[in-house]
């Protein structure tokens, strides 16, 4: 990130420097456009201060939509970031849903040919469902 990326969503931003600038802190809502400092380093990181509530850094970033991993540069120091990991392998995961979504399909089958599910089969059908939705929320499907 740059830090003009981060002084876009600032408000009365004044260049004090190179590299330097001041603007009102959007963690506190002041009014006072020196209240906060942003630096942006020759290695691409961008420093932020608030000088009138001492606000963190996380406050500051949160308040305009960000964090605080968007102050380093994507390469930072011969490092680039470590990729998000993800909690399951996606394969497993689909063959999991796949069985569910059978368990599920197999109970509309007999429900069509007019069989009753005993209780058991029925309670494994509405975990199977369960499962499905929960499934479709991580996912951010629901």
């Amino acid at each position: 990130m740059t830090a003009h990326l981060l002084l876009n969503k600032l408000d009365r931003v004044r260049k004090t420097g190179k590299h330097s600038w001041r603007a009102c802190c959007p963690a506190h809502q002041g009014a006072n456009p020196t209240s906060l400092s942003v630096t942006e380093t020759a290695d691409g990181m961008v420093l932020v201060r608030c000088h009138a509530h001492e606000c963190s850094i996380a406050d500051i970033v949160a308040a305009v939509g960000l964090e605080v991993s968007d102050l380093f540069p994507e390469s930072f120091e011969g490092h680039s970031r470590k990729p998000e990991r993800m909690p399951f392998n996606p394969r497993d995961v689909l063959a999991s849903m796949a069985k569910e979504a059978m368990v599920v399909a197999l109970y509309g089958m007999d429900a069509s040919k007019g069989r009753k599910a005993s209780e058991k089969d029925h309670q494994r059908m509405l975990t199977a469902v369960g499962r499905l939705k929960s499934a479709a929320e991580v996912c951010h499907a629901s």
